[in-house]
């Protein structure tokens, strides 16, 4: 599956977008929505097309991730798992009561399992008790993004 214009939405809203890279708070340099690896250093900067090319490039890996541990769903089920993902990392995701709770058909349960990741260092953040809480209604079919 791919990600929708409204899943893509929901990303962008609490990624951000920054064209200047940064250390992020685990200490690694991203760029653009969220996107990290070897091409990005300190000082790089980039367009907002750019950006948005290492987003679609970016979903790729974590659309393959929970096709792979989740298996079938529905296109906002799909989306608000995806969002998971691309926040989480695919390792974490495949482990994640998320997946296996919906891999099993437990779709309300699997609901309530975006919520428990919602620590950052150990400690409750508040962006991602939005976030997950978005992702829910999404997954739910619920979201307005």
């Amino acid at each position: 599956m791919k990600t929708s214009s409204e899943g893509i939405a929901l990303i962008k809203q609490f990624e951000g977008c920054e064209l200047t890279s940064y250390l992020c708070p685990a200490n690694v340099w991203t760029i653009g929505y969220g996107h990290t690896g070897s091409d990005v250093t300190r000082g790089l900067k980039i367009t907002q097309e750019a950006a948005d090319i290492l987003l679609k490039r970016d979903l790729l890996k974590f659309e393959a991730a929970v096709d792979r541990a989740a298996g079938v769903a529905y296109q906002h089920q799909f989306d608000a798992m995806v969002s998971l993902c691309y926040n989480i990392g695919p390792t974490a995701f495949a482990k994640s009561s998320v997946a296996r709770l919906h891999k099993n058909g437990q779709y309300d349960s699997a609901a309530q399992a975006f919520l428990l990741w919602n620590k950052g260092g150990g400690k409750v953040l508040p962006g991602l008790v939005k976030r997950r809480n978005a992702e829910r209604n999404l997954y739910l079919g619920e979201a307005n993004v």
